[in-house]
């Protein structure tokens, strides 16, 4: 059985005050450090064999907490870029263009100076098929947009259709031999229970 382990950052900085980050290069605060170690152990069990996360310290930080401090980076699984929304507090986006939010959500809104999500979805897929050839159990440190644009990839699940994934959760794919499509095994993970009011 081929796995696919899908992990995002724990808590960071702006997270804890719900101010959207996508590129910017924010650390995880101590809450969030805490919410990585404590998915460790849940992660050692599954015994990834090779591990690959997103450039961005709160990435890399999470990788490092759950035991992988030597992940290979790739660039390509860095959050969306959301533009001039960058550093703004959801709640001041929502504010100005509450369409526009809900269409950003449901990936068919670019915020201006954005990313395209269909650019997003392709780059951030390419990655992961990219390590999958060669590995039988592959974690994947990232972001929550990430993760929800591999679902969409690999399981046609629409963005609307999604929660934003919690801070330090694990969602986990699997493919049976001789299958080409890939099942949603577990979503949204955490040792202390799932958290279904996430930030972006």
């Amino acid at each position: 059985m081929k796995r696919l382990l899908l992990v995002r950052h724990g808590e960071s900085e702006w997270n804890a005050v719900r101010r959207l980050q996508g590129q910017a290069d924010i650390r995880l605060s101590s809450k969030g450090e805490a919410q990585a170690a404590g998915l460790a152990s849940t992660i050692a069990q599954l015994a990834p064999d090779q591990v690959i996360t997103s450039d961005l310290c709160r990435a890399k930080r999470t990788a490092e907490l759950l035991g992988f401090p030597n992940a290979v980076c790739d660039a390509r699984l860095r959050e969306i870029d959301v533009g001039d929304w960058t550093g703004k507090s959801i709640a001041d986006i929502i504010a100005a263009d509450p369409d526009g939010y809900r269409g950003w959500r449901a990936g068919t809104f670019a915020p201006p100076g954005g990313e395209v999500w269909q650019t997003f979805a392709t780059r951030t897929a390419l990655a992961v098929r990219s390590s999958m050839k060669t590995a039988d159990r592959l974690l994947v440190v990232c972001h929550g947009g990430v993760i929800r644009a591999l679902l969409q990839t690999l399981l046609q699940l629409e963005p609307h259709r999604i929660i934003p994934v919690g801070p330090a959760s694990l969602t986990l794919l699997a493919r049976k031999p001789n299958e080409q499509d890939m099942r949603l095994e577990v979503f949204n993970f955490a040792p202390g229970g799932p958290v279904v009011n996430a930030p972006d």
